[in-house]
């Protein structure tokens, strides 16, 4: 079992509801792909050139400062729980963890942790270098990976073409290589039927939209991540400015939707979000599915200021640690889906107790 005291902050400083908007915001996360000069890329490489590639990024990490004080873990040798547990935290991506069936984890998978900070090595890409922060901090985000990647990048060799930049495994990466991300929350714009606008507006200036883990995941409890499309054709400050102002717009509207649900219909959503609550607080069984939706009404409810007594911070954890590999983790034994639904009612149940003081 992953001793996740050896993870430098546990890999979850994100959670901490230090940054921007952080009541709608929950993160910001910064990606930069790139690829060794002279290797077939991840998904077509030999176990025998993934494995260079491996050791090659390891010999130029120990020349950087900034990541002497890291941890290494080689995800091709983590049984599928901890590569799970990994993935909740947004630590690595889906298929760097090798969880789906059909696409097993690749030999040299491995992922590199500093505070904030972390390289996957082996994914789609030779590397991703990405760092995720509290809230809407897009350029303290981007901050924790350009110097990162430019110390790297002095001492392993990047595929780079003088026209097209930064040379990718997928062509919509290529360029600056940069993929720039919030995961936020939206449920008045869905309560009040404007997430549809909001959402085909997004797409049509060149941003997009997916669920809570990225690429191919669902969207859950009116949580959704925003990044931009393209990395082709326009600078890092760019791509970065753009997709700050954008957020920040759809920020303005989700805060306008709220003043409507109070305006418009008071007492009935208070009743929605205190019944949500009164099932978190009390609930003996939930599922992922009741966990995210009562959770995305109790964190509006913190929002609008009609629960004043429970953190962001605590919702934070909430999202994150009453996942299924989580729950494993804390029982320390593979857990049935019945099993699992108990101990995340328990779990959420001793967590609210705690914050707000109350009985169980």
């Amino acid at each position: 079992m992953l001793d996740l005291s050896l993870l430098p902050d546990g890999g979850v400083s994100w959670l901490d509801a230090s940054g921007g908007y952080s009541d709608i915001v929950i993160s910001t996360r910064i990606r930069l792909a790139r690829n060794l000069e002279g290797y077939a890329f991840s998904g077509r490489a030999r176990d025998g050139e993934r494995l260079r590639i491996l050791s090659q990024v390891q010999q130029a990490m120990s020349g950087v400062s900034d990541l002497r004080h890291g941890a290494m873990l080689r995800v091709d040798e983590l049984p599928p729980e901890d590569r799970l547990l990994l993935h909740e935290r947004h630590l690595v991506s889906r298929e760097l963890a090798g969880l789906d069936p059909q696409r097993p984890v690749r030999s040299g998978a491995a992922v590199y942790l500093t505070r904030g900070t972390s390289i996957m090595v082996n994914e789609e890409d030779h590397l991703r270098i990405q760092s995720i922060h509290s809230g809407l901090r897009i350029a303290e985000a981007f901050n924790s990976v350009e110097g990162l990647d430019s110390d790297l990048g002095e001492r392993v060799p990047y595929a780079f073409h003088a026209e097209f930049g930064f040379l990718t495994a997928c062509p919509t990466n290529a360029g600056t290589g940069l993929r720039a991300s919030v995961l936020i929350h939206l449920p008045g714009l869905v309560l009040t039927k404007e997430i549809g606008k909001v959402l085909a507006g997004l797409q049509q200036v060149g941003l997009t939209y997916r669920g809570l883990y990225g690429e191919g995941s669902e969207v859950v409890g009116n949580f959704f991540q925003l990044s931009n499309q393209t990395t082709l054709g326009r600078t890092e400050a760019e791509l970065l400015d753009y997709l700050r102002r954008v957020v920040t717009h759809v920020i303005e509207r989700e805060e306008e939707a709220r003043k409507v649900l109070l305006r418009d219909a008071g007492y009935i959503i208070e009743d929605k979000l205190w019944r949500a609550y009164g099932t978190l607080r009390y609930a003996r069984s939930l599922t992922f599915d009741e966990m995210m939706s009562y959770l995305s009404s109790v964190r509006l409810a913190v929002g609008l200021k009609l629960i004043t007594d429970l953190s962001v911070y605590t919702l934070n954890k909430l999202l994150i640690f009453s996942q299924s590999a989580h729950l494993a983790h804390a029982e320390g034994r593979e857990l049935t889906t019945s099993e699992a639904n108990l101990a995340r009612a328990r779990y959420i149940r001793g967590i609210l107790a705690d914050d707000t003081g109350s009985t169980r």
